[in-house]
């Protein structure tokens, strides 16, 4: 009696091809590519693939040090315009508070 049943057979794939990317390869490289604002050609392979990932990555964590580095510089200035407009409130002291000039300099007494 003939089975009723058919299966699907895959197409023999060629054992010296290199492998293709896997599902969760293609998922990250999306995900970073759609964070970065950036665009990859497709890999075909899962070294391809790899590679790409890593430049990604590579791409997102010096990002990440301009960020950095902005930030500091900002903070920076923001400190000097604040020095040189003489803020600092009451942490700041005045001349008469203070005596003499360098390391002979002590705090005046007030009366």
């Amino acid at each position: 009696m003939p089975s009723t049943h058919t299966t699907q057979t895959r197409p023999p794939q060629d054992p010296a091809a290199p492998p293709k990317p896997t599902a969760k390869q293609m998922r990250y490289l999306r995900d970073l590519a759609d964070r970065l604002g950036q665009t990859f050609t497709y890999p075909t392979t899962r070294r391809e693939a790899s590679a790409e990932i890593q430049r990604l990555k590579a791409l997102a964590s010096g990002r990440e040090r301009d960020l950095d580095r902005d930030t500091a510089r900002r903070e920076h200035l923001q400190t000097s315009r604040d020095m040189a407009e003489q803020f600092g409130g009451d942490s700041r002291h005045t001349d008469d508070e203070v005596t003499g000039y360098g390391s002979s300099a002590t705090w005046s007494k007030r009366s």
